[in-house]
């Protein structure tokens, strides 16, 4: 008797069980598997939240704030010197993944003329005296910088019989040039790409 009784409780526990996960499935929903999956991460939340309001502050107007144009410059500044040096030792390697399509076909065509008539660049960088930013444009994703360089170089180019035909070799020279740098903002490269020279 005490056992029918026990079964009894067993069944009316397993109903209730059972009527209580229904009403739930009916307030809560059921899962299928292609619900997105949410992490509630506020610290993480926070921090994109602010290197996504710097993004917008550094780069998007054409007013940059201070510490955007001096992390810019010292990046130009590094890319003038590979350019102009590597430019110099013939080094197409080194130049193609900093110059856009047209610059780099200039700089090749000049680097395998001068390979083609025996002349020889000597080049040695002594700094740059001061690099400014003379003009900021953003056209949609496209952001271009120009860019005043002075800098101190000693350069001088030599014949096949190793005559000086240009330049000094004991010279520091002042050369003046005005560079455009190009990136789109969209690309998975870091590169900013060399677009234009002026001198």
């Amino acid at each position: 008797m005490d056992n029918s009784f026990e079964y009894l409780d067993i069944i009316i526990l397993a109903l209730i069980a059972g009527f209580i996960i229904l009403r739930l499935r009916t307030i809560l929903g059921r899962r299928t598997g292609h619900e997105k999956k949410f992490f509630n991460n506020p610290s993480s939340k926070r921090a994109t939240q602010k290197n996504t309001e710097r993004k917008v502050v550094n780069l998007s107007s054409s007013k940059l704030d201070d510490a955007a144009k001096e992390k810019f410059i010292e990046g130009a500044k590094a890319a003038y010197e590979t350019i102009i040096t590597s430019f110099a030792k013939g080094d197409k390697k080194t130049l193609k993944p900093l110059l856009n399509k047209e610059i780099y076909q200039n700089f090749s065509d000049e680097i395998d003329y001068k390979k083609k008539e025996n002349v020889k660049s000597e080049l040695t960088f002594v700094g740059v005296k001061s690099a400014e930013i003379k003009n900021f444009e953003k056209n949609n994703n496209v952001y271009t910088f120009t860019v005043n360089f002075v800098s101190e170089i000693i350069t001088c180019k030599k014949d096949k019989n190793n005559k000086i035909i240009e330049g000094s070799p004991d010279i520091i020279k002042t050369v003046n040039d005005v560079w455009k740098f190009s990136k789109n903002m969209w690309s998975n490269s870091p590169n900013w790409y060399l677009v234009e020279t002026q001198v």
